[in-house]
């Protein structure tokens, strides 16, 4: 195991954002989070990294493993003249012919001296990615890496994903905002609402209907529907490799408020 999260509970400004949530991640393994805004999963991934304090249980990392992130949005002033290559080497300079091969391994080969505010979302995520490669991380770490991309950019970024835990046997911890080409990506997914929901393989975790309650079928207001009064077909799903993470408070969601199935 790369890293393991045991029973973590993260508390901000007094509002548990996290709840005795745990998850893991093997080498190799693409593991990726899903739930709606405000759910906690930036929060569950800056926890693992060690960039929040716990409240309460612990993460573990394998020894000597080095991570490579690539956060939500790029915190560089627009306006300030900074080449691709300048970029790599921030905070850390490295050497020109590292930096080619990141950019080689991401297919930005070219870019080298184009200025990051020139960029379009696409090219900006790929060097963001070629900077977190350069440490030859075990584990990537990615925070909606396609937010803002289209649909085929988000199909070609998920595709370089691939490729780079193809190449390097990385393991790969991502939060996603879309619920279909993600799918694709993924060994693992894991829903997310303040506590982990449900987790499986993407064909079992998109059949449990704790992952239907949070996204919906195409019915309005599905998120206030959000609930942990289980039918009978939860079972079945549990039968195929869904974990029930909902606790034993069957008839409450973590605010404590009495939810009621239509």
């Amino acid at each position: 195991m790369l890293l393991q999260a045991q029973d973590i509970t993260v508390r901000l400004g007094g509002v548990e954002v996290l709840s005795r949530v745990s998850m893991g991640v093997e080498a190799g393994e693409i593991v990726t989070v899903l739930g709606p805004n405000g759910s906690g999963k930036s929060t569950l991934l800056r926890a693992v990294l060690g960039m929040v304090p716990l409240a309460g249980g612990q993460v573990t990392r394998a020894a000597g493993l080095r991570l490579g992130y690539v956060p939500q949005k790029l915190a560089i002033d627009p306006s300030l003249p900074l080449t691709v290559r300048r970029f790599l080497s921030l905070p850390h300079r490295v050497s020109d012919e590292e930096a080619a091969d990141a950019l080689a391994r991401v297919g930005m080969d070219a870019a080298g001296q184009r200025q990051i505010a020139a960029l379009s979302g696409g090219q900006l995520q790929r060097i963001m990615l070629a900077r977190a490669l350069l440490g030859n991380p075990g584990l990537l770490v990615l925070d909606e890496p396609t937010q803002g991309l289209d649909q085929p950019g988000e199909a070609a970024f998920y595709t370089l994903i691939a490729q780079v835990r193809r190449d390097t046997g990385a393991g790969v911890l991502m939060v996603s905002h879309d619920l279909h080409v993600v799918m694709a990506a993924s060994d693992r997914v894991i829903c997310l609402n303040h506590h982990i929901c449900c987790e499986g393989t993407p064909r079992v975790v998109s059949a449990a209907p704790e992952y239907r309650a949070l996204f919906g079928l195409g019915t309005q207001g599905a998120l206030a529907l959000y609930q942990h009064r289980h039918d009978h077909s939860h079972d079945e799903t549990a039968d195929h490799g869904a974990h029930d993470h909902t606790g034993h408070d069957h008839d409450h969601d973590h605010t404590g408020h009495h939810h009621h199935v239509g």
